[in-house]
């Protein structure tokens, strides 16, 4: 073999043990090449047993059948179809290299190489020549040599990304089960289960659905555009562990709990459809999430009653402060807006005072039930404690908070509350209350937060009352 062929040889592997993205690794290859043969390009292709489909490996995989001509197209499956038992396609022929060098040379176009695994084609190269290019049969066991020193390194590269995958997997599981160590509220969980499953089936759209009222209710994301989806959620059945529909796009994996569903999670693939891997996946962080939620809700009947006020059935302060560290984690983690509420009602002392603590006690029920009715299921009010309470209001930037907090206090300050009831000093009574509200800061507290809601509420009571105050 002569200093050129070695030299080339020895650039080719200098080039495959660096460590390179697709993109260059091709590029790079090819400029060697270039100096030896005349060649106008090299491309890898790779045979994807999932959707029986051939992707650009350099171009991130990409099907070949979305990007390139019929013509081409065809050229490249035909190569990959005949190279099966062979040495080489070349000119569009399959072709097997003597057993020794003779001196024969002749025209060539196109060549492709296979790319073996275990003595299995699992994808081919392709070079396409310069016109009027010669080749002798030198050149191509040089080209074999050539084509087997890539092939050990797609395998290393094929193996290592399904290694890093099924890492991904493995975490995606642990983190879904971690997740009931720390948290039961399902409002809270749901989402996170949401957004890992996204993050591991990052090639397709996910939607966590819950089952409420006999009806599936999207709890994440947010909207679901697409009618489909909910029509293959009517089809479902407990007895299987996924469904497929519209050409296997879509893949629906219900959540079950004692053999009843109690929700679904859908993938929902852009371009092709999911893929056998993809299943197996989805199937087993389906069984994983379902199991969490499970525990989630048994431990939150559980726990109701150590986290509910008991005379206004909102949250207690120990509970919302919990709650609170969660929202702080997602506002910072998202980047969404978030706004604090402390709410007291007006000269409640007097109440007491006058009407009596049973009073007292119905005029803090009542005015619960009307915060709890003026917002949203999002939102997470609180007995703060006495006649003082607290409010979270993910989502929501300063200028709505205000609009939800003065619709709260008009709809206090017009509410009329019986008290004393079924007896002869039955009476209604009106109250006012005073709110201060703040906008969460990323650089503070989930406390600082609160402190200046509360110093806004003070600024409110010290103004007159029965009013909004928001702190800036």
């Amino acid at each position: 073999m002569d200093n050129k062929k070695l030299l080339f040889l020895t650039k080719t592997a200098d080039i495959l043990v660096k460590e390179l993205d697709a993109y260059d690794l091709v590029n790079e290859l090819k400029g060697v090449l270039k100096n030896y043969a005349e060649i106008k390009d090299l491309n890898i292709f790779v045979f994807d047993p999932n959707t029986s489909t051939i992707r650009n490996y350099a171009q991130n995989w990409c099907i070949i059948d979305d990007v390139v001509k019929d013509e081409v197209r065809t050229s490249i499956y035909n190569a990959y179809n005949d190279i099966h038992g062979n040495d080489f396609v070349i000119n569009g022929k399959a072709f097997k290299l003597p057993q020794t060098i003779s001196e024969i040379s002749f025209k060539i176009e196109s060549l492709y190489m296979p790319i073996v695994k275990n003595g299995m084609v699992f994808g081919v190269i392709e070079l396409l020549f310069e016109e009027n290019s010669l080749i002798d049969m030198t050149a191509l066991f040089v080209m074999k040599i050539f084509g087997a020193q890539i092939s050990l390194k797609l395998q290393n590269i094929v193996l290592n990304e399904q290694s890093q995958i099924n890492v991904e997997f493995h975490d995606s599981m642990k983190n879904i089960a971690k997740i009931i160590e720390t948290q039961y509220e399902i409002n809270y969980i749901v989402p996170l289960i949401g957004e890992m499953l996204d993050r591991f089936i990052s090639d397709h759209l996910i939607y966590v659905f819950l089952k409420q009222d006999n009806e599936f209710t999207l709890v994440w994301p947010k909207a679901c555009n697409d009618e489909r989806v909910f029509e293959i959620l009517k089809q479902l059945d407990k007895d299987y562990s996924s469904m497929l529909a519209y050409e296997d796009k879509i893949g629906a994996f219900p959540l079950l709990s004692e053999e009843e569903i109690t929700g679904c999670i859908v993938a929902k693939s852009m371009i092709e459809k999911l893929s056998k891997r993809d299943i197996d996946y989805l199937e087993q962080l389906t069984r994983q999430a379902a199991a969490t939620i499970n525990r989630a809700n048994s431990y939150s009947t559980i726990l109701q009653y150590a986290t509910l006020d008991a005379l206004t059935n909102l949250n207690n302060r120990r509970q919302f402060e919990t709650r609170l560290g969660q929202e702080i984690s997602i506002t910072k983690r998202q980047g969404k807006p978030l706004c604090a509420m402390m709410v007291d009602i007006d000269f409640f002392k007097s109440v007491n005072d006058t009407y009596g603590h049973a009073a007292g006690d119905e005029v803090l029920r009542t005015v619960a039930g009307i915060i709890k009715k003026a917002l949203r299921e999002s939102d997470i009010p609180a007995r703060y404690g006495g006649e003082e309470f607290a409010v979270l209001l993910p989502f929501t930037h300063i200028d709505e908070a205000k609009i939800v907090g003065e619709r709260l206090r008009k709809a206090v300050e017009e509410a009329s509350i019986t008290i004393n009831q079924d007896t002869e000093d039955e009476k209604q009574i009106k109250v006012t209350i005073s709110m201060g509200l703040a906008e969460f800061d990323s650089k503070e507290s989930g406390e600082a937060l609160f402190e200046r809601a509360d110093k806004a509420l003070y600024d409110a009571k010290t103004n007159g009352r029965n009013q909004v105050q928001v702190n800036v």
